[in-house]
């Protein structure tokens, strides 16, 4: 176990660590992520062809006592803004913050890499997605017609910016909920 401190959420959250990809083990784990939780799962070729540019690919899991990749988030670095591809937990780990753990601990380190933008796409359908990324401050953007297959479904387009006051773009719905 690597020396790291435990973050933790609620009491019913098991404890957990946040921490970048480490190596194939790492990714054979992504992987076993994404086939639990994806109906269409990337595959170790696209992972493979992401991690060529470590500079532009960032991979953040979630490590437990009993799981060494119990999630994952997957998102680029472009310019101020960070594009998130991939995120995902083990459905026995969900339901416990650590999602949002997660995705607060990719949100700060996008900060600190000079990115205070963050963009990504979810089902419509995917209500527990959605209520997620609404409690951290994405807004409904915009929507890809049929951009999921396995079914075929639209893509909600979300936004934050941590830039301040001013600087988000108008909102015609900024009071609804994502719902």
């Amino acid at each position: 176990m690597l020396n790291v401190p435990v973050m933790t959420e609620p009491v019913s959250s098991p404890p957990f660590r946040i921490e970048p990809l480490g190596g194939q083990d790492d990714l054979d784990g992504v992987l076993h992520v994404e086939a639990e939780s994806f109906s269409n799962p990337w595959t170790r070729e696209m992972y493979a062809w992401e991690l060529q540019n470590r500079s532009v690919c960032h991979i953040y899991v979630v490590r437990t006592v009993e799981c060494q990749v119990a999630g994952f988030c997957a998102f680029w670095l472009v310019f101020d803004e960070i594009h998130i591809n991939n995120v995902a937990i083990r459905p026995r780990y969900r339901g416990h913050g650590i999602g949002t753990a997660l995705m607060q601990r990719v949100i700060d380190e996008a900060r600190a890499l000079g990115a205070p933008r963050a963009t990504l796409e979810v089902r419509a359908s995917n209500a527990a997605a959605r209520r997620l990324y609404e409690r951290l401050g994405f807004y409904v953007a915009g929507t890809r017609r049929n951009y999921y297959t396995n079914p075929i479904e639209d893509a909600l387009i979300l936004w934050r910016d941590d830039r301040g006051p001013g600087t988000e773009p108008h909102r015609p719905d900024a009071d609804k909920p994502l719902a």
